[in-house]
């Protein structure tokens, strides 16, 4: 109520909504009267994007806080993922061991750009070179299907996240609402990591997987952290490879098999389906944070 008073003394605009209208309004039902307040105010894209914008922002930071504060120990090795909402677990991480609330972490880290920000906040790190076995691992997901299988590497770390997180004791995914779905495939193009040599050969046998049969496999152009065409090249990952993202219209029939079939082709290096690898999903929406639990 506050606000909007602010809002017409700064603006001094006079209401839309009319003496007479506001008489009509007291004699309808709430949901009535609603629908015709929206109907009657003049809408502002723009500011509504920024707060959709702000919101999905505020919920990853809420899932990225809780895991850390839930499942990070003094003394633990932890895997520390990549991407818009692992980077807030990495942040809480920085946070609790500047304050002192937990020390001796060593931090694992899943690609260059995570590597860069423990750095900048001053997280010990490792490789799994020193550390094969890690206590837990956090990060976010593209898609979670009902049993708790993966999409991920729309930020093109999908290697790199694998290879650490099957390392871990737990490895915990989080996510907004938004990634939870019936099944994979339609809602998020699947990575797939290959070979540069001769990489429209391999291309063309991941496409004629019978696993993945009726996907489109396209080659990402540009950089490798963003499966949106952002420039004319191949993207390159931190490894060096190639990303074929794999489109589909229906959900992939059974994801075991066509992470084997994919794995076992000549050519392809790893892919972003992740299976039977997750502990808990923390989950924020509308009604709050949850956790879906293996």
């Amino acid at each position: 109520r506050r606000r909007v008073c602010v809002q017409k003394k700064q603006k001094k605009k006079s209401s839309p909504i009319s003496p007479t209208m506001m008489r009509a309004l007291l004699m309808l039902s709430m949901p009535a009267a609603m629908a015709f307040v929206a109907r009657s105010v003049p809408k502002t894209p723009r500011t509504g994007l920024r707060m959709v914008a702000a919101s999905q922002d505020e919920l990853k930071k809420q899932v990225g806080y809780k895991a850390v504060d839930d499942y990070v120990k003094s003394g633990m090795i932890v895997g520390l993922g990549t991407g818009s909402t692992a980077a807030f677990a990495v942040e809480r991480l920085g946070q609790l061991l500047k304050e002192g609330t937990v020390t001796d972490i060593i931090g694992i880290p899943t690609s260059i750009r995570t590597k860069e920000q423990a750095e900048e906040l001053g997280i010990p790190l490792a490789t799994l070179d020193e550390h094969s076995k890690l206590d837990v691992a956090i990060d976010g997901a593209d898609e979670v299907d009902p049993g708790l299988n993966l999409v991920k590497g729309g930020g093109g770390a999908l290697l790199r996240e694998k290879m650490v997180e099957v390392c871990a004791d737990k490895f915990i995914v989080i996510v907004d609402e938004s990634k939870l779905c019936d099944g994979l495939g339609p809602g998020f193009p699947l990575p797939v990591e290959i070979t540069p040599f001769c990489h429209e050969h391999t291309r063309r046998l991941v496409e004629a997987l019978p696993s993945v049969a009726g996907c489109k496999a396209i080659l990402r152009l540009g950089s490798s952290s963003s499966n949106q065409p952002d420039g004319d090249e191949p993207a390159v990952t931190d490894n060096g490879n190639y990303i074929v993202d794999l489109h589909f219209t229906e959900p992939i029939k059974d994801p075991v098999a066509a992470a084997n079939e994919l794995k076992n082709t000549v050519g392809v290096v790893d892919h972003g389906l992740f299976c039977d690898m997750t502990t808990a999903v923390i989950v924020a929406g509308s009604e709050g944070i949850y956790v879906k639990e293996a």
